[in-house]
This record gives C-alpha cells, structure tokens and sequence, in this order.
C-alpha cells in the first residue's frame, strides 16, 4: 500500500487527495450520525495516519483493518474513533480465525477459540476507547 498512498500527487500525499476526493463525494451523503455514507479504509498499523486523517476528515467513517495478526493492537487504533467513540470499524480476521492454533489443540476448539480471542480484542479496545 506504501507504493501507492505515499505517492506525491502535486504537493500532497495520495492517501490525502483520496480523503479529500471522499469528501467532496460525501455532499449530501452524511446521515444522522455525521459521518458520510462514504468511507476509507485506514490500516491500524498507520497510527500516525489514523490520526492525522480522523483530525482533517472527521465526517469519513473508517474501515481499519489489520489489528491483531498484521501488528496492529488497541494503542494504535484509538486515534480512529472521534472523542465520543464513534466513526469507525476495527477488522480483525486472522487473529480471531486461527486464534485455535494458539491453543495447541487440532482446530476443534475453534469457535471458543475465536470467541475468546474476539472478547480479547473487546477488552483491549476498551481500555482506550469509551463509547458514549
């Protein structure tokens, strides 16, 4: 992704003339909620990023993946949320479906697995995000 987002378009970064392509697209598409019927997906181990860009575009809803397996963890994903914990969905995939593998067990125990590793995650990102 590095090759693409961090190519200068002029004297700006990709990654911000897509946020802002984003939100000139958004007219009259934000709801209720503020945030735009329009999205951008925001790795969770860009935390610098996340922060930077919930900052200019606070109405863009983020998809954030790469939490847990890819490195990402609750610490970097925060700056992803508004002050009330809203504006964005943390995916984790690997890190909940091979979670059994942790286990030492032969796959059995997925679901539990799985189960246990997602509430994990929940934990996690409660110590620095409060939904109000």
């Amino acid at each position: 992704s590095r090759e693409v987002q961090d190519l200068l378009a002029g004297d700006r970064l990709m990654y911000t003339v897509m946020a802002d392509l984003a939100m000139r697209l958004s007219g009259g598409l934000i709801g209720r909620s503020g945030y735009s019927a329009i999205g951008a997906v925001v790795g969770a181990t860009h935390p610098d990023v996340l922060r930077e860009l919930r900052r200019k575009y606070d109405q863009l809803f983020f998809l954030v993946p790469g939490y847990g397996a890819q490195g990402g963890g609750a610490a970097d994903v925060q700056y992803a949320f508004d002050r009330f914990g809203h504006g964005a969905i943390i995916n984790a995939s690997r890190s909940l479906m091979c979670a059994w593998k942790k286990t030492g067990a032969d796959g059995a125990d997925y679901p539990d697995a799985s189960r246990r590793a997602a509430e994990e995650m929940k934990n996690e990102l409660s110590a620095y995000v409060q939904v109000l």
